[in-house]
Parts: C-alpha cells; structure tokens; sequence
C-alpha cells in the first residue's frame, strides 16, 4: 500500500509540473504581453524593453520558467502589478468564497442526486427512471450561464423573492451574513452536478443490484429497504467518490461562470477579471492552485477508493 501511494504521489507530482509548464508557455505566447498590459497602450518601446528586463522577460523561456519554479519553492507565486499585491495574499483573500460556493453546491448536489439515482435503478426502465433520466439530459445540456440567467429572471423579476447578485462581502463572514444571496449562485451550480452524480449512481446501483450478493439477501428475508440501503447503494457509491476528486476542474469552470454571472467575488471572478487585464502572475497562481487540487482530490478519491474496495486494496498490496 505504501509503495502505491508513493507512485500515486510521484504521479501527481509530474502532472502539476507539466500543468505549469504548459500554461507557462500558452501565457507567454499570447499576443500583447504582460508589460503592454501593465504599462498601458501610451507605452514607449524604450519603456516596455527597460520593464521585461527589469521583470527578467527577456531571457530565454526555458530560463524564466526554471525561475519560476525556484521561486515557487520558496512559496512565492509572484506579484500582481493590476492588483498591487502578491498573488498569495490575493488568492487567500478569495479562496474561502470559492471553497464555500463549490463546497455548499457540492453538498447540495450529492444530497439530491443519490435518492433520484436510488429511484431511477430500483423503478429503472418506468417512468420515474425516463422522466429522471430526461430531466438529467435537460440539464446537463444547458450552459451554465443560460441556467443561471433563467434562476435570475425567475426568482428575482418573475417572482422577486431572492436577490439577483450574491453576496459582495470581503471577507467570508460578511459573505455568510447575506445566505439569501447564495441561493441561486449555490443552485445554479449545483444542477449540472446533480445531472452527472445522479447518471453514475443509477448506473452503479443498476450494476449492484444484479449481483449474487443482493439475490442472497433477498433470499435471507431482508426487507427491500433494508437491501437497498444497506447493501446496495453502499457499494454502490464506489463510483461517486473517485468522480468527487476527478470533478474538481469541471467545478471550478462552472465556478468561474456562476461568479461573473452573479458578481460572486471568488477565484472565479478573479480569474476572469485576470484574464481580460492579462495579469499573467494571478492567472499561473491560480491554475496551479486548481491543478494540485484536483491531483490532490483524485489522491485522495483513490485512497478511499482502496480502502473501502478488498478488490482494489489487494491489487494496490500487491504493487
């Protein structure tokens, strides 16, 4: 087991470094450059030359990543020029109302999901299993935006009972001191979630419920609750927690929307505000953050994975 989570860890390792790599690289061939985007359109070349030697942006790539990742050692991400403070302090001022949102609207998701996943295998190829599955569709067809968009309009103008933008507090108890504005932020969110989480327990209950194990306790005179609840869906889960490390980015992406849309001040709203300046440093900060979060939850969904499966933690001993 040991010698698995040490590969799993070297894994994980190679992929945040490709990760910054590759985003290095994208950032530093996009058109305009970070000194035309901080010094401004009035600029002189003079000007901008004595700024990218001043940053180091004049020397070789592959020097100014080995840089980056040197300083990144040392646990410095860089420093916003657009903001007029560190990428750390910047991201710490933001990261607690993306993990609440994402965290609030992962909860949601799971807690609705798992029962419509439960009705759709044991009423499977019925109407509550056809009416679930194309609700599911709908939703996970529609852009995130337009679903935000129809939440806005109807239970703001429609039917004017919570408010249309979310809570603009700084910090995270000024945030939690408005929860009506995180409804529909929250909601929004949380529906294409409940779309894919509810698909993969139907899907691994409908398994679970052909295996020899249920027939044997059927057989023993257990209830059908007791069967299902007991036995079932517990195995049954298996799948939902590996895809609950593995779903981060997807998250985050829908993080982004969802925070633009309802002027949610996150990381999301950070990333976009950054993206339409070119604040190079906030936008490398942020996608490492978001990369070892998500090797970081797929980790972790493996180890529990391998800890609840026998199957899993003897192949994982045998490694």
């Amino acid at each position: 087991m040991a010698r698995y989570l040490l590969t799993r860890l070297g894994q994980a390792l190679v992929i945040v470094v490709l990760v910054t790599l590759i985003t290095f690289v994208i950032l530093h061939f996009l058109p305009g450059g970070a000194a035309r985007a901080i010094l401004g359109k009035e600029a002189t070349l003079e000007q901008i030359a004595a700024f990218n030697h001043e940053m180091g942006y004049d020397r070789p790539l592959w020097e100014q990543y080995a840089l980056y990742l040197q300083r990144l050692v040392h646990g410095d991400l860089g420093y916003s020029f657009q903001l007029n403070q560190s990428v750390a302090e910047a991201i710490s001022q933001r990261l607690p109302k993306t993990m609440l949102l994402s965290l609030a609207s992962t909860a949601l998701a799971v807690v609705v999901a798992i029962p419509l996943g439960v009705v759709q295998a044991v009423r499977r190829n019925k109407w509550p299993d056809y009416t679930i599955n194309a609700l599911s569709l709908l939703a996970y067809a529609t852009p995130i935006f337009f679903m935000g968009l129809m939440m806005i309009i109807l239970f703001s103008q429609v039917w004017p009972v919570l408010p249309p933008e979310a809570p603009q507090g700084f910090t995270l108890g000024e945030v939690l001191a408005d929860p009506a504005g995180l409804v529909l932020p929250t909601v929004t969110l949380a529906v294409l979630t409940v779309a894919v989480y509810s698909r993969y327990v139907r899907s691994s209950m409908v398994d679970n419920l052909n295996e020899n194990y249920v027939r044997t306790a059927r057989s023993k005179g257990l209830s059908e609750g007791r069967v299902i609840v007991g036995h079932t869906l517990r195995n049954g889960l298996f799948p939902v927690i590996t895809l609950l490390g593995m779903y981060l980015p997807a998250l985050f992406s829908g993080a982004l929307v969802v925070e633009r849309l309802f002027n949610y001040p996150g990381m999301g709203l950070l990333f976009w505000q950054s993206a339409l300046k070119r604040d190079y440093p906030i936008l490398l900060g942020v996608t490492l953050l978001i990369s070892v979060a998500t090797v970081l939850g797929a980790l972790v969904a493996d180890i529990l994975y391998a800890a609840v499966d026998p199957r899993v933690r003897l192949k994982a001993s045998r490694s």
